[in-house]
């Protein structure tokens, strides 16, 4: 009977990471290309190569965040919605590379990329009770959303 426990935490961690994969790999569909080369940057925009350094750690803490947060829904009464929320804010992820490097809608990213910041707030905010790792899990993803979101702002001002 452990053995099976231990094998089904195994299996929904395993698709907890391939959900939150095929959100990163739909995101990554779209590319920056010679569209985002040629816009103007703020100045403390990062080198290229820090991006999927920092996406790949923070897909994997999303990951962990999404199933632990799954796991503690039969036991806290405020998980189930914190596990909502931590699939809107996986769906507002992949939306905004769509928006913004495949439709080049700089404007209309940095709504949404505001709605996500939201929605990754909402979701720390209700683990807080369910699952604090999970939360805590989710704090460096809400800051590098919100300097994202500094820096959709400073492009979408520079190209505007």
């Amino acid at each position: 009977m452990v053995a099976f426990q231990r094998d089904r935490l195994m299996i929904s961690l395993i698709v907890f990471f391939l959900v939150t994969a095929g959100a990163a790999s739909f995101g990554a569909l779209f590319q920056p290309g010679p569209w985002y080369a040629g816009l103007a940057k703020p100045a403390l925009t990062p080198p290229d190569w820090v991006f999927p350094v920092t996406w790949t750690v923070l897909y994997a803490l999303i990951a962990v965040a999404g199933w632990l947060l799954w796991r503690a829904r039969g036991r806290a009464a405020l998980a189930g919605p914190a596990v909502a929320a931590w699939g809107v804010q996986l769906v507002l992820n992949a939306a905004w590379s769509w928006l913004f490097f495949g439709l080049h809608l700089t404007g209309t990213a940095l709504a949404e990329l505001a709605i996500l910041w939201t929605a990754i707030l909402v979701t720390v905010l209700l683990s807080r009770r369910s699952a604090p790792v999970a939360g805590m899990l989710m704090l460096p993803y809400l800051a590098w959303v919100g300097f994202a979101g500094w820096l959709n702002y400073g492009i979408w001002r520079l190209n505007g």
